[in-house]
């Protein structure tokens, strides 16, 4: 059974605090169960909507792997970074994170991000094969990977979740102690490192109790949602696409907090926290079939129109020759939504002349835009269109 462990709190240094956070007391420290290694029996219900989520991400992967649309995990992978900096209170924008990544420099947010999304995909990679174990020493290591200023290693003093200050005596949650940390970590990761059963109901439970256990001292809510990638991908339901699970929780995480806290009942909610979570994976399945149409779509619109634009300058023909660099720029945009002179003269095999002259005609004709440093120069050209239906996964969610 959980159970609370009483601690006492004295502030290691008051100064700069507010009078609330000043004072000492006592709290009670959350100890979750450890997992058992099998899934739980659920109910028929709850299994079912498992059952539901775990066909939409395979229908996802199919479609990714069956029409090569590495375009459309690329979109993806920058959905869920962004959604997920959302989570933690960072507000970035697709254009202004694509642009920090294509020039490999801007504010420190979108570097952050960028560098998180890279290590935990190396990471969660390294991790999904099924034939090794994953151990406490990975999930530190992921964990690192996402917090790089941090020391490696579990927590060793107590940390608290929520709050409306700088103590756990007005926190909303407090989990383990630290010296139960190192033992609840070992079973996860032994729980994590099996394959059997539903690989969204494991995915669930498994994200819940990393979350419970929450023991890092930053990064926590990052790389507890690696996990849920590391699992659906050691299954095998997933294994061309990341699915952006970020955009759903993040659109409501009233409920999504709601549903941890269910969680952590005696007894916990199992049921109610796994159906919600697999409602949300099978959404942001959905949403993501649905972006991969979208932009099918809009590469149509865009085609069309610049055939358009072409014509109402009397520039002949009007349709760009097959093997042009306008045309190579155009089949990219969704993976590359961030161009410049160089990377299209370098990624294409032109000469700067001729990247410029695609890129300017892109620009003139209401494709691309072009970004100004504060100098007025500019530095390079972005498709806006492309880049807006990755904050409209999130937007959708929203709507739900």
């Amino acid at each position: 059974m959980p159970y609370t462990v009483e601690q006492h709190w004295t502030p290691p240094n008051p100064a700069g605090l507010s009078r609330k956070d000043r004072a000492s007391g006592a709290y009670s420290a959350f100890v979750p169960d450890e997992l058992d290694l099998a899934l739980p029996r659920l109910s028929e219900a709850t299994t079912s909507i498992a059952e539901d989520a775990t066909v939409a991400l395979a229908r996802l992967d199919e479609r990714v792997r069956a029409s090569d649309s590495l375009y459309l995990n690329h979109l993806l992978i920058r959905s869920e970074s962004i959604s997920s900096s959302w989570i933690e209170g960072n507000r970035l924008s697709p254009k202004k994170l694509a642009i920090a990544e294509h020039l490999r420099h801007g504010d420190r947010v979108a570097l952050d991000v960028i560098a998180n999304v890279r290590a935990t995909e190396k990471s969660v990679d390294e991790l999904s094969n099924p034939d090794r174990p994953v151990t406490k020493s990975d999930i530190e290591d992921l964990q690192h990977s996402i917090e790089p200023r941090l020391e490696i290693g579990l927590r060793t003093e107590q940390n608290w979740v929520g709050g409306p200050g700088n103590s756990p005596l007005r926190a909303d949650f407090i989990p383990p102690p630290p010296t139960e940390v190192p033992r609840l970590i070992a079973n996860l990761a032994e729980f994590i490192s099996r394959t059997d059963g539903n690989p969204v109901i494991r995915a669930a439970i498994a994200h819940a109790q990393f979350e419970t256990i929450h023991p890092f001292i930053d990064g926590n809510g990052r790389t507890g949602r690696a996990l849920v990638h590391t699992v659906l991908k050691r299954a095998g339901v997933l294994r061309s696409v990341l699915v952006p699970i970020s955009t759903v929780f993040a659109a409501d995480t009233k409920a999504y907090i709601g549903g941890l806290t269910a969680f952590r009942r005696d007894p916990p909610d199992l049921d109610g926290w796994t159906a919600s979570f697999a409602e949300a994976v099978e959404q942001a399945a959905s949403s993501a079939v649905l972006l991969g149409e979208d932009i099918d779509a809009l590469d149509q619109t865009i085609r069309s129109d610049l055939v358009e634009y072409r014509r109402s300058i009397g520039k002949t023909p009007a349709q760009p020759r097959a093997g042009s660099v306008i045309l190579k720029v155009l089949e990219r945009l969704a993976q590359e939504p961030v161009v410049t002179i160089d990377s299209v003269s370098a990624g294409h095999g032109v000469t700067r002349a001729a990247a410029h002259r695609a890129l300017v005609e892109l620009a003139d004709a209401g494709i691309l835009r072009k970004t100004k440093n504060h100098k007025g120069k500019i530095v390079c050209y972005s498709a806006d269109q492309h880049l807006a239906y990755v904050e409209l996964v999130e937007s959708r969610q929203r709507r739900r």
